[in-house]
This record gives structure tokens, C-alpha cells and sequence, in this order.
């Protein structure tokens, strides 16, 4: 076949025609090909394990192959090279998130950009190919290739950090990212949520700060025993290169400390014996700014022998960057916290404690906001009191999460108690609250179950809107889901509500729950619904205790969602 053939070209013909010509063996012409390459060149399998390492990734990165070969990549660039295999997108990121340990001897100044492919064979992907470049820093900081390592860096940076709305995490996320890339140790402080943002730059008394994030170089673990830890309290000391950052709202870098200088710059001296034991001799802090308004800082140190020089012009042009990015995060983290801790006072403040009942029903409720950090519901429970002695209870559950979903259970539970009054069955009662919700075109759908007690005559009549069956507890038995008639949420306007009575039994136990306490992400409800009544209860002892023993057994630590429990057992006289 000839060479110049296309089909024959995109089979590697053009390595066989080259060794031809050149009276090389194909195999070892792409051997030197490989091994000769001035950048480097590296290959990775699917379970993102180095496998093949050219003379050149050796040379760049200062680690041998039998270093590199076998060992598997950590989190720092797992997620990136998955994205790779996944979608096939070429990704470009530092080479310093390959690399189990840092190399002093490039650092910001000398930066290695790794590109990485997904490597298909017949096809199907097989692993990744690396090819690892330098990226020489210009006179001028504008430089094209200058300015593409340092974006680069920030590109790897948003998809790094900020991944949630929780303050701590993202703190966290900023300072496992700067450290070793950037430093030897990162620390971060953020005015407490209690606090009023000060505008940047404003000057005045030194604000006291709370640490919520630390991290350091494998090489000065046990040497910080003196540092502040997440949690703690801050306050700088006037002077301080920290002071006169958060005075000026400008970063301060100082260099090539002697240990009194260095006694001056640290924050306090605690920090500065901690600095000292670890061999820092440069410092930068930089504030954390968002919309105008200080919401922290971040705190870097070198020690002399990773980085002689200290920190560059460049290095605190790059830093500022990285902090503005990732303080709108962590601020966009505290405004979350901040409304759904409104939400969450809100509802707690709306869900007061139930109606009386009559003195012939015993009651117990409990409601538990999301393990999540307040992702507040519309979880609701209610009784009222109705002629001859019957009690009607009352579970609810608005569709959705936060402020709205708060006020609409509020409204939704007004509605129910004017309804309710009117001494309709549970089933009409349903209808009316489906179209009176449905009237408003804003309104939320909700679920709600209806529980008419009915001592005297003994008997419960129930009726529901798409709510789970509530739970009857008999001593000696084990747990019965009744099977209640259902129709649509409320708010739907379809109507269409039954109803079904039972036998109300001395010392049986009715609780009544929202899907938090039993659903589960990515699990059957029937699963759900066997779990519940597959516990072991104490029916005949005091109710509170028997709603404690219920979440003990089913909810997990971080809960999903809200959840509200109702229980009720009837007083029958003999």
C-alpha cells in the first residue's frame, strides 16, 4: 500500500514512512520521538494512575519516573481529568495539582501549564495524554503567554472553589487552593455573620475577626502548634502588616523578614511564634472584598527555603485576582445563610404549637428543620377543636423551599382553621382548601392529610390531598400504614377528595409525618414507607417519648428535608 495513502496515514503510516525513509525501526522512531520531545509528555489511565512519563516530565518537574509511574492523582485534580474522560474535552490546568509533592524551584515564577486529552484507541477511551509545557514570565507582566498561565490558574480556581453555600467549605476550598501552588501556609478570617461589613478601606479600630479556614505544606505540620484553628477569635494588633490591610483595604506584602521584623508583622504573637517555628520569612495578606464591602482576609506565608525572594509584584497582582473571585463566593455564601436564617425564624416563628385538643386526646408534635443549613420547607401541623368532643388533626406539606414556601404554609394553615370551623367531613373540608388555594394563580401546591378523632363514637375518619398515609400504632401489633383514599394536592383545582373511617381504639397511637422523615434521594418510597413500618415502637408510654424513639430510628444525621410529626392517642372512658 502506498504511503501516501489517507486510509493508511490515519493507521500510523506516516511513522512507518518516516522510518523508511530514514532506516529506522518504526518502534524505536517513536520511541525517540517520545523520549526526545522538548515539552513533556505523559500518559494516565482510566483510573487516573501515571503510567508513562517522558524524559522531559521528569526534567520540568524535578520527580523521576519511578516517583510519578503507578501513583494515583489526589482531589486537587481528580475532578478536572474526569470531566476529560467523560465529555473529551481538551482541559487545560497547573501542573502543581499533578504532582504528589510541590518543586521549590517552580513556583509562580517559573509556572507549568499541563493540557490534558482523552486518549481513544479503535474508539473507545482508554486513558489520558498529558502534554506539559513552560510558561516563561515576560519583563512585562502583559504578556500574552504570561497572562494565559495566570488565567489558567484562575479557571482552575472557579471550578475549585465555591462549590457550595456553606462559608466554611469555601473558605476551606480557598486555602487548600493556594497552598502549595501559591504558599506554605494559608490562613483565612471572615467577620463573624453577627458583624456589620465594613466598607474596604474605611480605616478605624481594627474589627475582630473568626478563623474559619487553615492550611499548610505537608513539610510544616507539627511546626504551627501555636496558630490560631478555625473557630477562633482574631484580633490583629495594630501595626501588623494584617492591621494595615484591613485599614487600608490593599494587600501588604513584606519580605526577607528578620525574626524581630517578623515578631512586628504577624497578626499577634501567638501567629508570630508560630512563624517562627515553621522558618516563615515573607508574608501577604490580601483582603477579601466583595461588592465594595470587607468581608475577610486572606493570610499568606513562605518560608526562606521554598522561596528565597519572597513574594513578587506578580505574585500579589495574582493573589489579589484569586481573593476578589473567591470572595464573592464566600459572600454570596454568607447572604444565603443570612435569608435562609431569616426563613428558618420565620417558620419557626409561624409554626407555633398546635390547637388544644379536647381533654379526651392526648397530643405530641415535633418539627426538625434540614440537617442542610436551613433549607427551610413549608412543613405545617395543626388541630382544632370541633362540637362533641372530636379533634381534627392536621399534617401539611407546601411544594418547595424558603421564604415563600414559609409564608404560603402560614396562609395555607389560616385557611384550614376558617375552613375547618365551618364542622365540615375531612373530605369537603379538602375541597374547599383545593379551591380556595387555586385561586391564586402564586400560590404553591401543597399535600395534606386530615385526621377526624372521634372518641366518643371511636372511630377516625380520614381523608388525603397526595399526603403519605399516616401511621397506627397498636401495643403488641407491629405498625399499620392505613390505606387512605388520595386525591391531588391542594392548588390544583381538580377536586376529587374521599374519605375513610376507622376503628379508634383504646391506647392505639396515630401519628401522622411528613416525606422527610421517611424518603430518601434515589430510593423506592415503598422502601421508605417498609422502614417506617418496620420499627419497633413504645406505644403505651408517654407520647413525646415515642415521637424521639421514631426520629432516633429513621432520620439520618444531615436530613433532607423538614420534617413534622404528629402524634395523637385517645383518653376512652370506661
Amino acid at each position: 500500500m502506498d504511503p501516501a495513502d489517507p486510509d493508511r496515514r490515519a493507521d500510523g503510516g506516516l511513522i512507518e514512512a518516516a522510518a523508511a525513509e530514514l532506516g529506522a525501526d518504526p518502534v524505536d522512531l517513536l520511541s525517540a520521538l517520545t523520549d526526545q520531545a522538548p515539552f513533556g509528555l505523559a500518559l494516565l489511565d482510566l483510573r487516573l494512575r501515571w503510567r508513562y512519563v517522558n524524559p522531559a516530565v521528569q526534567r520540568l518537574t524535578g520527580h523521576p519516573a519511578e516517583q510519578l509511574t503507578g501513583s494515583v492523582l489526589g482531589p486537587r485534580s481528580a475532578r478536572t481529568l474526569e470531566r476529560v474522560l467523560a465529555d473529551g474535552r481538551t482541559r487545560t490546568l497547573p501542573v502543581s495539582d499533578l504532582l504528589p509533592l510541590p518543586h521549590p524551584g517552580d513556583r509562580a515564577r517559573r509556572p507549568l501549564t499541563a493540557v490534558a486529552r482523552r486518549l481513544e484507541l479503535h474508539g473507545r477511551p482508554v486513558g489520558l495524554v498529558i502534554a506539559v509545557t513552560t510558561v516563561e514570565p515576560a519583563p512585562d507582566r502583559h504578556d500574552l503567554e504570561h497572562a494565559r498561565a495566570r488565567l489558567t490558574l484562575l479557571d482552575a480556581a472557579a471550578e475549585r472553589i465555591g462549590t457550595t453555600l456553606d462559608i466554611g467549605t469555601t473558605c476551606t476550598e480557598l486555602a487548600d487552593f493556594t497552598v502549595p501552588r501559591l504558599a506554605d501556609l494559608a490562613t483565612i478570617d471572615v467577620l463573624p455573620p453577627e458583624a456589620a461589613v465594613r466598607d474596604s478601606g474605611a480605616g478605624g479600630s481594627v474589627p475582630r475577626l473568626r478563623r474559619t479556614a487553615v492550611a499548610r505544606a505537608p513539610h510544616l505540620r507539627g511546626r504551627l502548634a501555636e496558630l490560631a484553628l478555625p473557630g477562633e477569635s482574631i484580633r490583629y494588633l495594630p501595626g501588623t502588616a494584617a492591621a494595615r490591610c484591613l485599614a487600608t483595604g490593599k494587600p501588604v506584602a513584606v519580605n526577607q523578614l528578620t525574626p524581630q521584623e517578623l515578631t512586628g508583622a504577624a497578626a499577634d504573637p501567638a501567629t508570630a511564634a508560630a512563624y517562627r517555628a515553621a522558618g516563615v520569612d515573607a508574608l501577604l495578606e490580601v483582603p477579601l472584598t466583595a461588592r465594595g464591602q470587607l468581608i475577610g482576609m486572606l493570610s499568606l506565608a513562605r518560608t526562606g527555603e521554598a522561596s528565597p525572594s519572597g513574594f513578587t509584584d506578580d505574585d500579589v497582582v495574582l493573589v489579589q485576582d484569586l481573593a476578589g473571585r473567591a470572595a464573592l463566593s464566600i459572600d454570596n455564601a454568607r447572604r444565603y445563610t443570612r435569608s435562609q436564617g431569616i426563613a428558618l425564624e420565620l417558620q419557626r416563628a409561624l409554626l407555633a404549637e398546635p390547637g388544644s385538643p379536647h381533654p379526651n386526646l392526648e397530643l405530641a408534635s415535633r418539627y426538625l428543620p434540614s440537617g442542610t443549613s436551613s433549607v427551610v420547607g413549608g412543613d405545617w401541623y395543626e388541630t382544632v377543636r370541633l362540637p362533641f368532643g372530636r379533634t381534627l388533626l392536621v399534617m401539611g406539606d407546601v411544594m418547595g423551599h424558603g421564604v415563600e414556601a414559609a409564608v404560603d404554609m402560614s396562609s395555607y394553615r389560616s385557611m384550614l382553621r376558617y375552613v375547618a370551623s365551618m364542622d365540615l367531613p375531612p373530605h369537603r373540608i379538602l375541597r374547599q382548601l383545593d379551591h380556595l388555594i387555586s385561586e391564586n394563580e402564586s400560590a404553591r401546591p401543597a399535600t395534606c392529610l386530615l385526621a377526624l378523632a372521634d372518641p366518643a363514637r371511636q372511630r377516625w375518619t380520614l381523608s388525603s390531598a397526595g399526603h403519605l398515609p399516616p401511621a397506627l400504632l397498636t401495643a403488641d401489633r407491629p405498625i399499620e400504614l392505613l390505606d387512605v383514599p388520595t386525591g391531588p394536592p391542594l392548588g390544583t383545582g381538580l377536586g376529587g377528595y374521599e374519605q375513610t373511617t376507622r376503628e379508634l381504639a383504646p391506647g392505639q397511637v396515630l401519628m401522622l409525618y411528613t416525606d422527610g422523615l421517611v424518603e430518601r434521594r434515589g430510593e423506592d418510597i415503598d422502601a421508605s414507607l417498609a422502614r417506617l413500618a418496620g420499627l419497633h415502637l413504645p406505644v403505651g408510654g408517654d407520647l413525646d417519648d415515642l415521637l424521639d424513639a421514631t426520629l432516633r430510628g429513621l432520620t439520618p444525621q444531615d436530613a433532607e428535608d423538614d420534617i413534622a410529626l404528629l402524634a395523637a392517642r385517645a383518653r376512652i372512658r370506661s
